[in-house]
């Protein structure tokens, strides 16, 4: 069922994560809302400001008739309902309004949980076409409750405790939403004492706290807007101006500008990348939660006395299709860079696809060509291409603007990206091919394996560790669904890995990021259709090692290993470990089905139905199965706010691996991955692909097409060969094509800066068409590339040769 197939289907409520809080709570109008404002000089730019925050909230202008907005609605009032029959009428003082989320003992995620609900409530009444719409005895309520909440529960004289994230930006976004829709049953005592609360906690959305640090990335904008929020409540305009300005980081000059890249640690890097938690690719979770709450307070203060005028704001435009858009497939942000959210259950792929969407279409309200159609045209794509229904959870203020650009038949939403993609930052490639996508996750010293805490993703230790994702049109919910409950959590596809048991991360205080202890890890972008990811990785406990290698063609994937040692247990290679029922269906080995699991001696190829096919090259003591595998939600994550269900989910799996016996100590592995291909195509394949080196130091291949010669290497260490030697550890890429030829050099270990590379060209080329600055070919035969590398951050740099 195609994605336009879901658009008339019932719109149903998702549970809630932490950052759904702040994002499904306050979205902005449609198109023409300024047109209703004029340019907001009116004698009271609060009184405006209020009723715009409270317009973008309902979603003003939504057609009530239309039936996803009458769906919505008849959701929204149900919700509150059941809140208003539930809820205590007079709660005693320091006592509960819901007792199933007891604030008893002083839980920060039942007291956020509170004002998420009387914000639902209040969303309703302030609502027009809810049946709670202007109701004067849920208005009474809403104005008691909301005086017991900030009384008791959330005020000046509250010491935090627990998790900082509720105190500082979760609950101040809930508070600001709350009293800017029931203004009007609060006294001005009332709204002082609520804007002191968030002041209290947050007093400058700059820092950390009452501390120096600086804040960064999404948590910077959540706070910027709370810190709004409150100025418009308690009509502030100093408070205005200082959420204005640290958008652009003013205090601090501007290092940790919203608008401006980093060179090192948390927001936008140069390249595209998006870095948070100090470690972690996280455009998907938390560069999503930038891009949003930028995008809100934009247009929230636009055309005001408070509108933001920083020349540098285009660079966060510029990241919708830099940043994002190669981590979108088919309305799923990959999970690459999604971080320990994978392991929330209310929280899939498309989920944080759809943000991304919405926050497009709220930014192509105010901002001019040619961001806005570039905007639509992305955001209807990212909308309408996969199988999840994207106003399954959409509030009206997010319908108000993408019913009218699914309904705009002049906006194409056919926007497919093929390419390689390299962000060199995050140790992050994207290879986007017609019918598949691929991508692995590296870690090193600078990017860490995995995040955990708080009891989210709780047995997530090998996500780092090489996991490799390949992603087909006609199986492309395998990351969905119940993937990542049932998975086998020792196997992820891609990894070299110890089967030791490992302690789950539940009942973990904090969170935590393990960080790797090898510098080579990354990539490389030959062209479009050709590039290289590689990590040099040596596991948790220092059991395994194995230098790994991708190479990435356009029809194929080689994997290469070598070096493998394993001295405490026995360890696999991971060639797949596939999630049957979601597209793909039956493993075959040689011809043969597999059902039950069996040991192969140099098997020659195996395909799974609905995937595509695998390629063993050399031998092998291969491991294939089939078979069910069951885990609940609940295991992997059992977060305050996020747990999943403790319910029993079962899938079938297809599981192929390379064995590394305990004692191994100079292991192998090479295969084809073909993504797409038949069986028949598979068992047939007679590619030219030579391994030339497969040793500890380094994995040089070589592939001819006719008269074209393509080479592709990864040094892990200084190495020479018959045909590419490197004095220092890189990737190297080398290709020719009739009279002219590319070559292609990064420093994945960020460490080698200046390297000298020779290879054979296998014929004379004797001209440079271009060059990057950092590269110097001595031409030829046997060329000598030399090149400096200072600074690239594991940048690819290239020369285009002729003969």
């Amino acid at each position: 069922m195609t994605n336009h197939d879901h658009l008339d289907q019932t719109i149903r409520n998702g549970g809630w994560s932490r950052r759904q809080v702040l994002s499904a709570t306050a979205a902005v109008s449609g198109v023409g809302l300024w047109s209703s404002f004029g340019t907001a000089q009116a004698a009271d730019e609060f009184a405006v400001l209020r009723q715009r925050w409270a317009d973008q909230l309902t979603g003003k202008g939504t057609d009530p008739t239309e039936p996803n907005a009458a769906r919505r609605l008849a959701d929204l009032s149900s919700e509150a309902a059941g809140l208003l029959a539930s809820a205590h009428d007079e709660p005693a003082a320091q006592g509960n309004i819901w007792d199933e989320a007891s604030m008893t003992g002083g839980s920060e995620a039942n007291i956020a949980e509170h004002f998420i609900r009387l914000v639902t409530v209040a969303t309703a009444w302030a609502t027009s076409g809810s049946e709670q719409f202007g109701d004067d005895q849920v208005g009474d309520k809403l104005g008691r409750w909301s005086r017991h909440m900030i009384t008791h529960w959330y005020n000046p004289d509250i010491n935090p405790h627990g998790n900082w994230w509720f105190w500082e930006i979760g609950i101040p976004r809930q508070v600001g939403d709350l009293y800017v829709l029931a203004n009007d049953v609060q006294t001005d005592e009332d709204r002082a004492a609520a804007a002191a609360a968030v002041r209290r906690f947050t007093p400058d959305p700059n820092y950390r706290g009452r501390g120096t640090m600086s804040e960064t990335g999404g948590n910077r904008a959540d706070k910027a807007l709370a810190c709004a929020l409150r100025g418009i409540i308690d009509r502030r305009a100093d408070e205005l101006v200082l959420a204005r300005d640290a958008l652009s980081d003013v205090k601090g000059g501007g290092k940790a500008s919203l608008f401006s890249t980093v060179t090192s640690g948390n927001g936008f890097h140069p390249d595209g990348s998006y870095i948070d938690h100090g470690y972690l690719p996280y455009v998907g979770t938390y560069g999503n939660v930038a891009l949003s709450g930028v995008g809100r307070l934009l247009t929230l203060v636009a055309d005001t006395t408070w509108q933001v005028t920083d020349p540098n704001h285009t660079r966060l435009l510029d990241a919708v299709e830099r940043s994002f858009a190669p981590f979108i497939w088919r309305g799923q942000m990959l999970d690459t860079v999604r971080g320990r959210a994978v392991s929330r259950e209310a929280q899939p792929g498309a989920t944080n696809a759809f943000a991304v969407a919405h926050s497009a279409l709220l930014l192509a309200t105010q901002v001019p060509e040619p961001y806005r159609s570039r905007f639509q045209v992305l955001a209807k794509s990212w909308l309408t291409q996969g199988r999840a229904n994207p106003l399954a959870t959409a509030s009206l203020s997010e319908l108000s603007r993408a019913l009218p650009v699914l309904a705009d038949e002049s906006i194409s939403g056919s926007e497919q990206l093929f390419g390689h993609y390299q962000f060199g930052a995050q140790e992050r490639t994207v290879h986007r091919r017609p019918g598949w996508a691929f991508t692995v996750s590296t870690s090193s010293k600078r990017i860490g394996r995995y995040e955990w805490g708080n009891n989210e993703n709780n047995l997530g230790w090998y996500h780092g560790d090489g996991m490799a994702y390949l992603l087909t049109d006609t199986d492309e919910d395998q990351f969905a669904g119940d993937f990542w409950p049932t998975v086998d959590p020792y196997r992820m596809p891609g990894t070299t890995s110890s089967l030791a048991e490992r302690d789950s991360g539940a009942s973990g205080a904090g969170t935590g990021i393990p960080r790797a202890t090898q510098a080579w890890a990354g990539g490389l972008r030959l062209d479009d259709t050709r590039g290289s990811i590689g990590m040099d990785h040596l596991n948790h406990d220092g059991t395994v090692a194995a230098r790994k290698s991708w190479f990435l063609l356009p029809d194929a994937v080689i994997a290469i290993g070598s070096g493998i040692s394993t001295s405490a247990d026995d360890a696999e290679t991971t060639v797949e470990q596939r999630r049957l029922g979601a597209g793909a269906s039956t493993l075959r080995v040689d011809g043969h089905a597999i059902s039950d699991p069996e040991i192969l001696a140099n098997p020659d190829w195996a395909h799974i139905e609905g995937v595509g096919g695998y390629r063993f090259l050399g031998e092998h003591q291969v491991r294939a199965q089939v078979g069910t595998r069951t885990g609940s939600w609940n295991k992997i994550n059992s977060g305050a706010d996020t747990a999943g269900s403790t319910d029993e989910r079962s899938e079938p799996y297809a599981g192929i691996a390379v064995l590394h016996p305990k004692g191994t100590t100079d292991g192998r592995y090479a295969y084809v991955q073909l993504p797409t291909m038949s069986a028949t195509e598979t068992s047939q394949l007679n590619w030219r692909i030579e391994i030339l080196a497969q040793t500890a130091d380094a994995h040089v291949i070589r592939l001819r097409t006719g008269a074209d010669m393509l080479i592709m290497a990864n040094f892990f260490a200084a190495a020479d060969t018959p045909t590419v030697s490197a004095d220092r550890p890189c990737a190297v890429a080398f290709s020719t094509h009739g009279r002219t030829a590319r070559v292609a050099v990064s420093d994945p270990s960020r460490g080698a800066d200046r390297i000298t590379i020779t290879l054979d060209a296998g014929r004379v080329f004797g001209a440079v068409d271009d060059a990057s600055p950092q590269l110097s070919v001595a031409l030829g035969r046997r060329l000598s590339v030399r090149a400096n590398l200072v600074g690239q951050m594991g940048a690819t740099t290239t020369a285009d040769l002729r003969r």
